[in-house]
């Protein structure tokens, strides 16, 4: 079975990289945006279906949503960077756990 003979879901099953999906698609792509950011896309893209709910049944209509979400997750990172967007938890963690009270350090209880 060639990939031509492949429906949709079968196709999206074969893709594995960031540049496999832009590729698929027909997303231009600058290959170094890709490089640095490719598991950033990819969760953010995974992030974006998720948040939508499931995809339109036609093959076409699912293409096109499969495509305009790809394509943002994509341009969130021409236009910004990993840690300014905070796609992994890890990093929305750590956003958050620079402050660390005095009383903790000190031992002492608040009153």
């Amino acid at each position: 079975m060639s990939d031509l003979d492949l429906s949709l879901e079968e196709a999206l099953e074969e893709l594995s990289s960031a540049e496999d999906f832009l590729d698929y698609f027909g997303i231009e792509y600058d290959a170094k945006t890709v490089q640095v950011n490719r598991l950033h896309i990819l969760q953010r893209y995974h992030n974006y279906i998720e948040a939508q709910g499931p995809a339109p049944e036609a093959d076409s209509d699912a293409r096109a949503f499969y495509t305009r979400w790809l394509t943002q997750a994509y341009l969130d990172f021409v236009q910004s960077d990993a840690l300014t967007e905070r796609v992994f938890v890890v990093l929305q963690k750590a956003a958050g756990t620079s402050f660390v009270p005095l009383d903790s350090l000190l031992g002492s209880k608040p009153a």
